[in-house]
């Protein structure tokens, strides 16, 4: 089973992302959470293939929880989606390896994040 972790505490921005993963790759399970801590609950021991995280939620961050996945999940691929497109920002996640999704999403960032991933 190719699954992919989807967590934004917005349920619009979620579905968004579920919709746009659904259509490019229908095969996989999406795993969707609405916070850090209902990921990390939820993900079990088998890695997804990629994750892709709100920076913006209550409780962990995105950037906190990519921490936290990559952890767990050496090398696991993570997307960093925000609407804050200040450099501080992007250059933290660079430095964790993460990659920067900027919102709003588009499919054209999601399937150029899952390129990029290897997917």
């Amino acid at each position: 089973m190719t699954s992919i972790l989807v967590v934004d505490d917005s349920r619009l921005a979620r579905n968004m992302v579920s919709s746009v993963i659904a259509s490019l790759r229908p095969d996989w399970t999406i795993i969707t959470a609405s916070s850090g801590e209902e990921a990390l609950e939820i993900i079990g021991e088998i890695p997804p293939v990629a994750a892709i995280v709100d920076y913006n939620m209550p409780g962990l961050d995105g950037l906190t929880l990519a921490e936290r996945l990559t952890e767990r999940f050496a090398g696991l691929p993570i997307g960093l989606l925000t609407a804050n497109v200040q450099d501080a920002l992007r250059r933290k996640a660079e430095a964790l390896g993460v990659r920067f999704i900027a919102k709003p999403i588009t499919s054209d960032k999601i399937r150029d994040f899952l390129a990029a991933s290897g997917q």
